[in-house]
């Protein structure tokens, strides 16, 4: 008897903040495949005999590559089981989501696809930030932002970018903080226009800093921030010294948004 796959999004860290269908498919599996920033918390939903893969992928250090997961999905699939294929945030955003259904419909493998928030409009929101307002910001765009030039990865458009969007979340970025920041610079955005990085956003490690796109670099530096951070780019940064209402560990709020 053939098996199911659940493509599930966790959301964003917070184990609050996952929805019911996806506390449905975890507790039904008999596999979960789960990513790194899933959190401890929600995995403890599922069953008993439920088989845990770790499947997650950090910087420099892939658990798994893409291949493999596909490969494991289609395995346990074929041999009945029910599988939770787990990922943080949004399984269709930067999560391959879309590439696993894909092998899943060309081998005929019943699936479904589970929504979960994706941490580009969660984490700001913990921050004090939303990602749209009425008075600041209109067009909200995210961002795969680790490419690096030097090795012909990086194809965003840059101009269009800087010139047409509002607010800009960039996932998977800080390594590449430098580099865009200089390019949306160089392409017509103001170098005062505020930035945050939010770390570990919505949870109890959640740590922000703010500045402009001239000074953040210095300021993540100083602040030690690393991955798994968003960067977020735009006018409603400067909401977040009003707004901000979650009670961080160590504030480290920087007053640079002149």
């Amino acid at each position: 008897m053939m098996g199911k796959v659940y493509l599930v999004g966790a959301g964003p860290g917070d184990p609050k903040l996952i929805t019911l269908r996806a506390l449905e498919c975890i507790k039904e599996a008999d596999v979960i495949a789960y990513d790194r920033l899933v959190g401890s918390k929600i995995l403890d939903y599922a069953k008993e005999s439920a088989e845990m893969i770790y499947c997650g992928k950090s910087p420099n250090n892939h658990a798994f590559i893409q291949d493999e997961i596909n490969h494991l999905l289609l395995e346990k699939a074929l041999q009945g089981k029910v599988v939770a294929r787990l990922k943080g945030g949004d399984p269709c955003v930067f999560g391959r989501g879309g590439e696993e259904a894909a092998v899943l419909a060309d081998h005929h493998i019943e699936y479904e696809i589970v929504p979960g928030i994706t941490s580009g409009i969660a984490a700001p929101a913990f921050a004090g930030i939303p990602v749209t307002h009425r008075d600041y910001a209109s067009s909200f765009a995210i961002v795969t932002g680790h490419g690096q030039a030097y090795k012909g990865q990086d194809n965003l458009n840059w101009g269009a970018l800087a010139q047409a969007i509002d607010t800009i979340a960039f996932y998977m970025s800080v390594g590449n903080l430098e580099h865009i920041c200089k390019q949306l610079i160089q392409h017509g955005k103001d170098s005062k226009t505020p930035v945050a990085i939010i770390q570990w956003g919505t949870t109890e490690k959640q740590k922000t800093i703010t500045g402009n796109l001239e000074n953040i670099m210095d300021q993540a530096e100083e602040s030690n921030i690393t991955h798994p951070a968003i960067i977020l780019v735009g006018q409603v940064v400067s909401l977040r010294e009003k707004l901000k209402w979650f009670g961080e560990q160590l504030d480290t709020q920087k007053q640079a948004l002149t």
